[in-house]
């Protein structure tokens, strides 16, 4: 009985040793260790009482005479210089408690890791297949991948629609988007364009296919304000409009890591696209008339299903790319943030160099922002890797429970699988469309 019940209790161990590990050591805060946020001082006066701030808190006291805003004088505008600076800060553990979305941020990232390292554990272990439900331990890593894939869910809709965390365009955009994808999506699943989209649902009802088109509509919608900022992140970190500025510089590391994490990206985005499929996918699996076959064809067109990789092959190179897709976001996340940061620091440096009389309220708004919803960014971006790494676990559930319940095994293996692609999916596509935007001058940093 003990030995039947063990990869349960290696589970519960694992569970408990990975969440005690990621609260004592603070993994959260630890994980934006040495990044760079800035504020910017109303006034800096050595002589009297130092640096006040710009732009309070929501909750602070403003009735104070110290705290009112002072009118402008009527006489010649006199530039002080003061005025103008710019304060770099280390981010600690105290100034993240302080912002907003901290505990969720926390929360999503404990729960993600710890779902990710359990689903890890299961697809590792060997199982028995007459062992049952509790044998299986199946409930464990399940329970875990649909809590994480909830919380992340409930997170992402709650800050798509925070107040002043987006522009209202925005959020209007991210609803329009939400309802092609869920059009998108429902022709997706009920597999009206066969010769576009690899995807088959043999075993899901109608209802089904509904519901799984609303999930990819609502994942359409809350992922569009995070992949925008995304992109605002790497069109400003590898610099392309040679900006040449030390203070928003982005190292050789950090632009390579945005690139691979972008190509790789659209590469994996492609590999449920038809097109990609027939070029890759070999479906003539004869190995004895193939070097016969490429010696007599000519044309090349012809060549598209004759040669490439096995559908076996495919479908664990899938599982591969979304896996190393999802550590790259992970990875990418740190400058990624660190750009965000970084364009409130330009917005001062352009409202500072605009004119003669440089209108810093903007400028000092934007980097109060970009300050205090520091921590419902790093959700955002933190939330699509997490999401791609636990759906692909739920994909990979292999037990006798997925076998006695064909509905389970439709639900844990193609409909995960499909929704760790269609997060990658759009996210490259709203990525790619505002980059082409900014290429075009169409949209513009500020």
């Amino acid at each position: 009985m003990v030995f039947s019940y063990k990869n349960l209790t290696l589970h519960i161990s694992l569970c408990l040793t990975v969440a005690l590990i990621l609260k004592l050591l603070k993994i959260p805060v630890f994980f934006l260790h040495g990044l760079f946020t800035y504020i910017h001082p109303d006034t800096v006066d050595n002589s009297q009482k130092g640096i006040r701030a710009a732009i309070r808190r929501p909750d602070s006291d403003s009735s104070s005479s110290e705290l009112k805003r002072r009118g402008k004088p009527k006489d010649k505008y006199e530039f002080e210089e003061n005025k103008a600076q710019i304060f770099r800060l280390k981010l600690d553990e105290g100034h993240l408690e302080t912002r907003i979305y901290f505990k969720e941020y926390s929360d999503a990232f404990r729960i993600s890791f710890v779902g990710v390292f359990c689903l890890l554990l299961h697809i590792v272990l060997s199982v028995s297949e007459d062992s049952g439900v509790l044998g299986n331990e199946v409930l464990i890593p399940v329970l875990l991948g649909v809590a994480g894939v909830g919380k992340l869910f409930v997170i992402l809709g709650k800050a798509s629609f925070e107040k002043s965390a987006s522009k209202r365009s925005e959020k209007q955009l991210s609803v329009a988007v939400g309802v092609l994808g869920f059009l998108l999506g429902f022709i997706i699943c009920c597999e009206l364009v066969p010769s576009v989209f690899d995807v088959k649902f043999g075993s899901i009802d109608g209802f089904g296919r509904i519901s799984v088109a609303l999930l990819m509509g609502c994942f359409s919608g809350f992922l569009f304000i995070p992949a925008i900022k995304s992109a605002r992140a790497f069109w400003i970190g590898t610099d392309q409009l040679r900006w040449n500025l030390s203070i928003i510089s982005c190292g050789w590391i950090a632009r390579t890591i945005l690139y691979v994490n972008y190509l790789f990206i659209m590469f994996t985005a492609l590999l449920w696209i038809k097109p990609m499929t027939a070029v890759l996918v070999n479906v003539n699996n004869s190995d004895a008339n193939e070097a016969h076959l490429v010696s007599r064809i000519r044309n090349a067109d012809k060549l598209v299903g004759n040669l490439g990789i096995s559908q076996s092959e495919f479908e664990k190179l899938r599982v591969w790319c979304l896996l190393i897709s999802g550590i790259l976001q992970v990875i990418a996340l740190r400058p990624n943030l660190q750009m965000y940061l970084n364009e409130a620091v330009l917005s001062w440096y352009q409202r500072l160099h605009a004119s003669k009389v440089p209108d810093l309220d903007f400028s000092r708004a934007k980097v109060f922002l970009h300050n205090h919803y520091l921590c419902l960014v790093v959700l955002q971006f933190f939330a699509p890797p997490a999401l791609v790494l636990l759906f692909l676990g739920l994909s990979r559930i292999e037990s006798n429970l997925s076998e006695n319940f064909q509905s389970i095994n439709s639900l844990f293996k193609d409909v995960a699988l499909l929704l760790a692609w269609w997060v990658v999916f759009v996210w490259a596509i709203f990525t790619s469309a505002s980059l082409l935007l900014y290429r075009r001058c169409i949209l513009y940093v500020s």
